[in-house]
Protein backbone atom coordinates (compact mmCIF):
# COMPACT_ATOMS: atom_id res chain seq x y z
CA UNK A 1 0.00 0.00 0.00
CA UNK A 2 1.18 3.70 -0.51
CA UNK A 3 1.09 5.61 2.81
CA UNK A 4 0.48 9.42 2.72
CA UNK A 5 4.50 9.99 3.49
CA UNK A 6 5.08 8.50 0.41
CA UNK A 7 3.00 10.49 -2.04
CA UNK A 8 3.98 8.65 -4.89
CA UNK A 9 5.71 10.79 -7.91
CA UNK A 10 7.39 13.48 -4.60
CA UNK A 11 9.29 10.03 -3.66
CA UNK A 12 10.11 8.51 -6.89
CA UNK A 13 13.18 10.14 -8.00
CA UNK A 14 13.73 10.12 -11.47
CA UNK A 15 17.36 10.92 -11.21
CA UNK A 16 18.19 7.78 -9.17
CA UNK A 17 20.27 5.06 -11.10
CA UNK A 18 16.66 2.44 -10.46
CA UNK A 19 14.99 4.51 -12.14
CA UNK A 20 17.50 6.14 -14.93
CA UNK A 21 15.63 3.81 -17.84
CA UNK A 22 13.31 7.03 -17.50
CA UNK A 23 14.32 10.73 -18.58
CA UNK A 24 11.23 11.60 -18.28
CA UNK A 25 7.37 11.61 -18.30
CA UNK A 26 5.45 14.07 -20.17
CA UNK A 27 0.93 14.86 -20.00
CA UNK A 28 -0.05 14.48 -23.45
CA UNK A 29 -2.01 18.10 -24.48
CA UNK A 30 -1.76 18.60 -27.65
CA UNK A 31 -3.11 17.01 -31.35
CA UNK A 32 0.73 15.62 -31.81
CA UNK A 33 1.57 14.64 -28.87
CA UNK A 34 -1.88 12.79 -29.04
CA UNK A 35 -0.66 11.16 -32.54
CA UNK A 36 2.70 10.19 -30.45
CA UNK A 37 0.37 8.38 -27.73
CA UNK A 38 -1.76 6.56 -30.35
CA UNK A 39 0.91 5.39 -32.78
CA UNK A 40 3.71 3.84 -29.85
CA UNK A 41 2.06 0.30 -29.54
CA UNK A 42 2.03 0.19 -33.52
CA UNK A 43 5.83 0.51 -32.85
CA UNK A 44 6.48 -1.68 -30.40
CA UNK A 45 4.62 -4.25 -31.74
CA UNK A 46 5.83 -4.09 -35.33
CA UNK A 47 5.96 -7.61 -36.88
CA UNK A 48 4.40 -9.42 -33.63
CA UNK A 49 1.84 -12.11 -35.19
CA UNK A 50 -0.51 -12.19 -32.47
CA UNK A 51 -1.06 -7.97 -32.06
CA UNK A 52 -4.34 -6.45 -33.85
CA UNK A 53 -3.46 -3.03 -34.46
CA UNK A 54 -6.76 -1.09 -34.16
CA UNK A 55 -7.94 1.38 -36.75
CA UNK A 56 -6.14 4.96 -35.81
CA UNK A 57 -9.38 6.56 -36.53
CA UNK A 58 -11.57 4.42 -34.22
CA UNK A 59 -8.58 5.29 -31.62
CA UNK A 60 -8.70 9.07 -32.34
CA UNK A 61 -12.67 8.98 -32.10
CA UNK A 62 -12.95 7.16 -28.91
CA UNK A 63 -10.26 10.09 -27.28
CA UNK A 64 -12.04 12.98 -28.83
CA UNK A 65 -14.74 14.54 -26.14
CA UNK A 66 -16.55 16.08 -28.77
CA UNK A 67 -17.79 12.44 -30.00
CA UNK A 68 -17.39 10.20 -27.73
CA UNK A 69 -20.43 10.79 -24.90
CA UNK A 70 -18.34 9.04 -22.17
CA UNK A 71 -16.88 12.21 -21.73
CA UNK A 72 -20.40 13.48 -20.28
CA UNK A 73 -18.89 11.30 -16.74
CA UNK A 74 -15.24 10.49 -17.71
CA UNK A 75 -12.01 12.68 -16.66
CA UNK A 76 -9.01 11.39 -18.44
CA UNK A 77 -5.39 12.70 -18.57
CA UNK A 78 -2.51 10.80 -20.98
CA UNK A 79 1.23 10.52 -20.06
CA UNK A 80 4.02 9.34 -22.20
CA UNK A 81 7.27 7.96 -20.84
CA UNK A 82 10.45 9.38 -22.54
CA UNK A 83 14.02 8.13 -22.38
CA UNK A 84 16.61 9.70 -24.81
CA UNK A 85 14.24 11.58 -26.36
CA UNK A 86 12.33 8.72 -27.61
CA UNK A 87 8.94 7.42 -26.06
CA UNK A 88 9.21 3.88 -23.91
CA UNK A 89 6.16 3.69 -22.49
CA UNK A 90 2.53 5.51 -22.25
CA UNK A 91 -0.49 5.31 -20.03
CA UNK A 92 -3.88 6.82 -19.43
CA UNK A 93 -5.55 8.00 -16.05
CA UNK A 94 -9.20 7.50 -15.83
CA UNK A 95 -12.33 9.22 -13.47
CA UNK A 96 -15.30 7.48 -14.11
CA UNK A 97 -17.57 9.06 -11.80
CA UNK A 98 -20.75 7.30 -13.01
CA UNK A 99 -18.22 4.16 -11.87
CA UNK A 100 -18.04 5.51 -8.47
CA UNK A 101 -21.36 6.50 -7.65
CA UNK A 102 -22.26 2.78 -9.26
CA UNK A 103 -20.22 0.55 -7.05
CA UNK A 104 -19.53 3.08 -4.56
CA UNK A 105 -15.88 3.11 -4.56
CA UNK A 106 -13.20 5.66 -4.92
CA UNK A 107 -11.01 3.82 -7.62
CA UNK A 108 -9.18 5.52 -10.39
CA UNK A 109 -8.42 3.43 -13.51
CA UNK A 110 -5.48 3.27 -15.29
CA UNK A 111 -6.08 1.81 -19.19
CA UNK A 112 -3.94 2.38 -22.50
CA UNK A 113 -0.67 1.04 -20.79
CA UNK A 114 2.56 0.14 -23.01
CA UNK A 115 5.95 0.24 -22.08
CA UNK A 116 9.48 -1.11 -23.41
CA UNK A 117 10.65 -4.25 -20.83
CA UNK A 118 12.27 -1.91 -18.66
CA UNK A 119 10.63 -2.29 -14.79
CA UNK A 120 12.01 1.45 -14.42
CA UNK A 121 9.14 2.98 -17.02
CA UNK A 122 6.94 0.72 -15.93
CA UNK A 123 6.54 1.92 -12.49
CA UNK A 124 6.99 5.93 -13.68
CA UNK A 125 4.04 5.48 -15.79
CA UNK A 126 1.90 4.43 -12.59
CA UNK A 127 3.37 6.23 -9.93
CA UNK A 128 2.26 9.15 -12.36
CA UNK A 129 -1.33 8.03 -12.19
CA UNK A 130 -1.25 7.40 -8.61
CA UNK A 131 -0.08 10.47 -7.53
CA UNK A 132 -3.62 11.68 -9.64
CA UNK A 133 -5.33 9.08 -7.98
CA UNK A 134 -4.10 10.80 -4.43
CA UNK A 135 -4.73 14.37 -5.48
CA UNK A 136 -8.15 13.44 -6.10
CA UNK A 137 -8.45 11.67 -2.68
CA UNK A 138 -9.11 8.12 -4.37
CA UNK A 139 -8.70 5.39 -2.55
CA UNK A 140 -7.45 3.06 -4.99
CA UNK A 141 -6.53 2.63 -8.87
CA UNK A 142 -7.29 -0.81 -11.06
CA UNK A 143 -6.78 -1.52 -14.30
CA UNK A 144 -6.48 -1.83 -17.19
CA UNK A 145 -9.53 -0.43 -17.69
CA UNK A 146 -11.31 1.55 -20.01
CA UNK A 147 -13.92 4.55 -20.17
CA UNK A 148 -16.82 2.35 -20.58
CA UNK A 149 -17.50 -1.45 -20.72
CA UNK A 150 -16.90 -1.74 -24.81
CA UNK A 151 -13.13 -0.15 -24.25
CA UNK A 152 -10.80 -3.38 -24.08
CA UNK A 153 -10.36 -4.47 -20.28
CA UNK A 154 -7.67 -6.77 -18.27
CA UNK A 155 -4.25 -7.34 -19.05
CA UNK A 156 -3.28 -10.82 -20.86
CA UNK A 157 -1.68 -12.84 -18.53
CA UNK A 158 -2.34 -16.12 -20.58
CA UNK A 159 -2.62 -16.94 -24.04
CA UNK A 160 0.64 -14.75 -24.99
CA UNK A 161 0.48 -16.85 -28.53
CA UNK A 162 -2.70 -16.89 -29.49
CA UNK A 163 -3.91 -14.13 -32.06
CA UNK A 164 -6.09 -11.38 -30.65
CA UNK A 165 -9.50 -10.68 -31.26
CA UNK A 166 -11.39 -6.76 -32.21
CA UNK A 167 -12.75 -6.82 -28.92
CA UNK A 168 -9.03 -6.57 -26.80
CA UNK A 169 -5.95 -5.70 -26.84
CA UNK A 170 -2.81 -7.59 -27.05
CA UNK A 171 0.56 -7.38 -24.75
CA UNK A 172 3.99 -8.46 -23.86
CA UNK A 173 4.90 -11.41 -20.98
CA UNK A 174 6.06 -8.77 -19.49
CA UNK A 175 4.04 -6.26 -18.28
CA UNK A 176 2.20 -8.65 -15.48
CA UNK A 177 5.48 -8.86 -14.01
CA UNK A 178 6.22 -5.35 -13.58
CA UNK A 179 2.87 -4.40 -12.60
CA UNK A 180 3.47 -6.97 -9.99
CA UNK A 181 6.84 -5.44 -8.94
CA UNK A 182 5.26 -2.06 -8.61
CA UNK A 183 2.60 -3.31 -6.02
CA UNK A 184 -0.49 -4.53 -8.08
CA UNK A 185 -2.36 -7.53 -6.52
CA UNK A 186 -5.24 -9.79 -8.91
CA UNK A 187 -8.84 -8.05 -8.60
CA UNK A 188 -10.76 -10.02 -11.04
CA UNK A 189 -9.21 -12.10 -14.16
CA UNK A 190 -11.55 -12.96 -17.66
CA UNK A 191 -11.17 -16.15 -19.44
CA UNK A 192 -11.68 -16.97 -22.97
CA UNK A 193 -12.26 -20.26 -25.03
CA UNK A 194 -11.43 -21.47 -28.90
CA UNK A 195 -14.42 -23.05 -29.67
CA UNK A 196 -14.67 -25.56 -32.86
CA UNK A 197 -17.47 -25.48 -34.83
CA UNK A 198 -18.89 -28.61 -35.41
CA UNK A 199 -20.05 -30.22 -38.77
CA UNK A 200 -23.51 -29.94 -37.66
CA UNK A 201 -25.68 -28.23 -35.03
CA UNK A 202 -24.93 -30.93 -31.76
CA UNK A 203 -28.61 -33.14 -31.62
CA UNK A 204 -28.56 -31.91 -27.87
CA UNK A 205 -28.69 -27.99 -28.32
CA UNK A 206 -30.99 -28.72 -31.27
CA UNK A 207 -33.64 -30.47 -28.80
CA UNK A 208 -32.95 -28.31 -26.07
CA UNK A 209 -33.72 -25.37 -28.13
CA UNK A 210 -37.37 -27.11 -29.53
CA UNK A 211 -38.19 -27.54 -26.47
CA UNK A 212 -37.57 -24.14 -24.62
CA UNK A 213 -39.03 -22.17 -27.92
CA UNK A 214 -41.89 -24.23 -27.57
CA UNK A 215 -42.24 -24.03 -23.43
CA UNK A 216 -42.29 -20.51 -23.83
CA UNK A 217 -44.17 -19.31 -26.97
CA UNK A 218 -40.76 -18.21 -28.29
CA UNK A 219 -39.52 -17.36 -31.84
CA UNK A 220 -36.39 -16.63 -33.79
CA UNK A 221 -36.39 -13.06 -35.96
CA UNK A 222 -35.37 -14.36 -39.24
CA UNK A 223 -33.49 -11.21 -40.14
CA UNK A 224 -31.88 -11.26 -43.97
CA UNK A 225 -30.90 -7.59 -43.68
CA UNK A 226 -29.52 -5.33 -41.40
CA UNK A 227 -33.06 -3.07 -41.77
CA UNK A 228 -34.86 -5.92 -40.38
CA UNK A 229 -32.44 -6.01 -37.62
CA UNK A 230 -32.40 -1.76 -36.82
CA UNK A 231 -36.02 -1.72 -35.29
CA UNK A 232 -34.24 -4.04 -32.16
CA UNK A 233 -30.93 -2.13 -31.90
CA UNK A 234 -31.66 0.12 -29.35
CA UNK A 235 -34.14 -3.17 -26.93
CA UNK A 236 -30.74 -4.35 -27.44
CA UNK A 237 -28.34 -2.24 -25.44
CA UNK A 238 -30.95 -1.73 -23.48
CA UNK A 239 -31.55 -5.50 -22.25
CA UNK A 240 -27.84 -5.54 -22.14
CA UNK A 241 -27.57 -2.75 -19.56
CA UNK A 242 -30.30 -5.09 -17.35
CA UNK A 243 -28.82 -8.43 -17.93
CA UNK A 244 -25.03 -7.05 -17.25
CA UNK A 245 -26.06 -4.60 -14.56
CA UNK A 246 -24.28 -6.77 -12.07
CA UNK A 247 -21.37 -7.89 -13.92
CA UNK A 248 -17.63 -6.09 -12.48
CA UNK A 249 -17.18 -2.84 -13.51
CA UNK A 250 -20.35 -2.83 -15.87
CA UNK A 251 -22.33 0.60 -15.85
CA UNK A 252 -25.27 1.25 -17.77
CA UNK A 253 -25.22 3.05 -21.23
CA UNK A 254 -27.05 6.33 -21.37
CA UNK A 255 -29.18 6.99 -24.12
CA UNK A 256 -26.65 8.86 -25.97
CA UNK A 257 -24.18 6.00 -25.71
CA UNK A 258 -26.42 3.64 -27.06
CA UNK A 259 -27.09 5.78 -30.32
CA UNK A 260 -23.03 6.35 -30.83
CA UNK A 261 -22.65 2.39 -30.05
CA UNK A 262 -25.50 1.90 -32.81
CA UNK A 263 -23.68 3.87 -35.64
CA UNK A 264 -20.61 2.69 -34.62
CA UNK A 265 -20.92 -0.93 -34.10
CA UNK A 266 -23.96 -1.93 -36.33
CA UNK A 267 -22.53 -0.81 -39.79
CA UNK A 268 -20.61 -4.19 -39.43
CA UNK A 269 -23.11 -6.11 -38.41
CA UNK A 270 -23.61 -9.47 -40.50
CA UNK A 271 -27.34 -10.13 -40.05
CA UNK A 272 -26.83 -13.98 -40.63
CA UNK A 273 -24.68 -13.88 -36.97
CA UNK A 274 -27.44 -12.18 -35.02
CA UNK A 275 -29.85 -14.10 -33.21
CA UNK A 276 -32.86 -12.73 -32.02
CA UNK A 277 -35.22 -13.98 -30.24
CA UNK A 278 -38.80 -12.65 -29.08
CA UNK A 279 -41.74 -13.53 -27.45
CA UNK A 280 -45.57 -14.50 -28.51
CA UNK A 281 -45.44 -10.46 -28.30
CA UNK A 282 -42.56 -9.67 -30.42
CA UNK A 283 -40.98 -8.42 -27.27
CA UNK A 284 -36.90 -9.16 -27.63
CA UNK A 285 -36.09 -11.69 -25.10
CA UNK A 286 -32.67 -12.36 -25.86
CA UNK A 287 -29.93 -11.91 -28.36
CA UNK A 288 -26.81 -13.06 -29.37
CA UNK A 289 -23.98 -11.21 -31.65
CA UNK A 290 -21.19 -12.84 -33.61
CA UNK A 291 -18.90 -11.41 -36.42
CA UNK A 292 -16.31 -12.41 -39.15
CA UNK A 293 -12.58 -12.56 -37.07
CA UNK A 294 -11.03 -9.48 -38.38
CA UNK A 295 -7.68 -10.47 -36.69
CA UNK A 296 -6.05 -11.36 -40.35
CA UNK A 297 -7.58 -8.40 -41.69
CA UNK A 298 -6.61 -5.87 -39.19
CA UNK A 299 -3.11 -6.99 -39.27
CA UNK A 300 -2.92 -6.29 -43.33
CA UNK A 301 -4.45 -3.23 -42.83
CA UNK A 302 -1.88 -1.58 -40.18
CA UNK A 303 -3.85 0.71 -38.29
CA UNK A 304 -5.11 2.36 -41.32
CA UNK A 305 -8.80 2.26 -43.32
CA UNK A 306 -7.83 3.81 -46.44
CA UNK A 307 -6.73 3.12 -48.59
CA UNK A 308 -6.21 -1.16 -48.71
CA UNK A 309 -7.62 -1.48 -44.81
CA UNK A 310 -11.20 -1.34 -46.01
CA UNK A 311 -10.96 -3.70 -49.09
CA UNK A 312 -9.19 -6.33 -46.40
CA UNK A 313 -11.91 -5.98 -43.78
CA UNK A 314 -14.75 -6.24 -46.91
CA UNK A 315 -13.41 -9.84 -47.74
CA UNK A 316 -13.12 -10.48 -44.09
CA UNK A 317 -16.60 -10.33 -44.33
CA UNK A 318 -17.32 -12.48 -47.51
CA UNK A 319 -14.92 -15.30 -46.85
CA UNK A 320 -13.83 -16.46 -43.45
CA UNK A 321 -12.89 -19.16 -41.29
CA UNK A 322 -13.31 -17.80 -37.46
CA UNK A 323 -15.89 -15.94 -35.84
CA UNK A 324 -15.54 -14.13 -32.65
CA UNK A 325 -18.49 -14.40 -30.70
CA UNK A 326 -19.73 -10.19 -29.34
CA UNK A 327 -22.55 -9.90 -27.01
CA UNK A 328 -24.76 -12.67 -25.83
CA UNK A 329 -27.57 -11.77 -23.62
CA UNK A 330 -30.74 -12.89 -21.76
CA UNK A 331 -33.74 -10.94 -19.85
CA UNK A 332 -33.49 -11.12 -16.62
CA UNK A 333 -36.80 -12.83 -16.08
CA UNK A 334 -35.90 -15.51 -18.18
CA UNK A 335 -32.80 -16.22 -17.18
CA UNK A 336 -31.78 -20.16 -16.32
CA UNK A 337 -34.63 -21.11 -18.77
CA UNK A 338 -32.21 -22.41 -21.36
CA UNK A 339 -33.31 -19.47 -23.61
CA UNK A 340 -29.41 -19.19 -24.75
CA UNK A 341 -29.84 -22.81 -26.57
CA UNK A 342 -31.65 -20.70 -29.17
CA UNK A 343 -29.32 -17.82 -29.46
CA UNK A 344 -26.71 -21.02 -29.34
CA UNK A 345 -28.29 -23.09 -32.87
CA UNK A 346 -29.18 -20.05 -34.73
CA UNK A 347 -25.67 -18.89 -34.82
CA UNK A 348 -23.88 -22.40 -34.86
CA UNK A 349 -26.44 -23.08 -38.08
CA UNK A 350 -24.79 -19.60 -39.88
CA UNK A 351 -21.09 -20.42 -38.97
CA UNK A 352 -21.26 -24.03 -40.36
CA UNK A 353 -23.47 -22.50 -43.46
CA UNK A 354 -20.25 -19.74 -43.87
CA UNK A 355 -17.87 -22.57 -43.40
CA UNK A 356 -16.80 -21.43 -39.96
CA UNK A 357 -14.02 -23.63 -38.22
CA UNK A 358 -13.90 -22.08 -35.07
CA UNK A 359 -14.91 -19.78 -32.93
CA UNK A 360 -13.82 -17.28 -29.89
CA UNK A 361 -15.68 -16.54 -27.07
CA UNK A 362 -13.67 -13.20 -26.21
CA UNK A 363 -13.61 -12.15 -22.40
CA UNK A 364 -15.65 -13.50 -19.74
CA UNK A 365 -15.49 -13.65 -16.08
CA UNK A 366 -13.71 -16.21 -14.70
CA UNK A 367 -16.50 -17.00 -11.97
CA UNK A 368 -19.17 -16.84 -15.01
CA UNK A 369 -20.79 -20.51 -14.91
CA UNK A 370 -23.46 -20.05 -16.39
CA UNK A 371 -21.99 -18.48 -19.56
CA UNK A 372 -19.07 -21.25 -19.56
CA UNK A 373 -21.53 -24.36 -19.37
CA UNK A 374 -22.71 -23.17 -22.99
CA UNK A 375 -19.53 -24.49 -24.07
CA UNK A 376 -20.42 -27.85 -22.97
CA UNK A 377 -22.03 -27.97 -26.66
CA UNK A 378 -19.07 -27.69 -28.37
CA UNK A 379 -14.95 -29.08 -28.53
CA UNK A 380 -13.15 -25.91 -27.06
CA UNK A 381 -10.02 -24.97 -24.75
CA UNK A 382 -9.86 -22.44 -22.32
CA UNK A 383 -7.14 -20.59 -24.31
CA UNK A 384 -6.49 -16.74 -23.08
CA UNK A 385 -6.80 -15.86 -19.30
CA UNK A 386 -7.04 -11.60 -18.56
CA UNK A 387 -6.34 -9.81 -15.58
CA UNK A 388 -7.42 -6.59 -13.73
CA UNK A 389 -4.73 -5.16 -11.45
CA UNK A 390 -5.31 -3.29 -8.17
CA UNK A 391 -3.43 -1.39 -5.77
CA UNK A 392 -4.90 0.13 -2.91
CA UNK A 393 -3.56 4.11 -2.20
CA UNK A 394 -3.76 4.10 1.51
Amino acid sequence: MITSSEQVNSSFDFSSPETKAVQYIQEVKTPAEMKVFINFPYELYAGNPCYLPALKSDVLQNFDERTNPAFEFCKVRYWLAYRAGKVVGRIAGIINYAAIEKWGCKTMRFGWIDFVDDAAVAQALLRTVEQWAVEEKMDAIHGPMGLTNFDPSGLLVQGFNEPATFAVMYNHPYYATHLEQAGYQKEIDWVEYRLKVPAMVPVRLQKLAEIVARRYDLHMLQARSKKQIMPYATKIFELMNSAYADLFGMLPLTPRQIEYSIRKYFAMVKPEYVALVLDASNELVAFGIAMPSLTKAMQKARGKLFPWGILHILRAFKKHDVADLALVAVRKDMQGKGVNALVLQHITAAAIKAGVQYAESNPELELNSKVQSQWSFFESRQHKRRRCYIRYLS
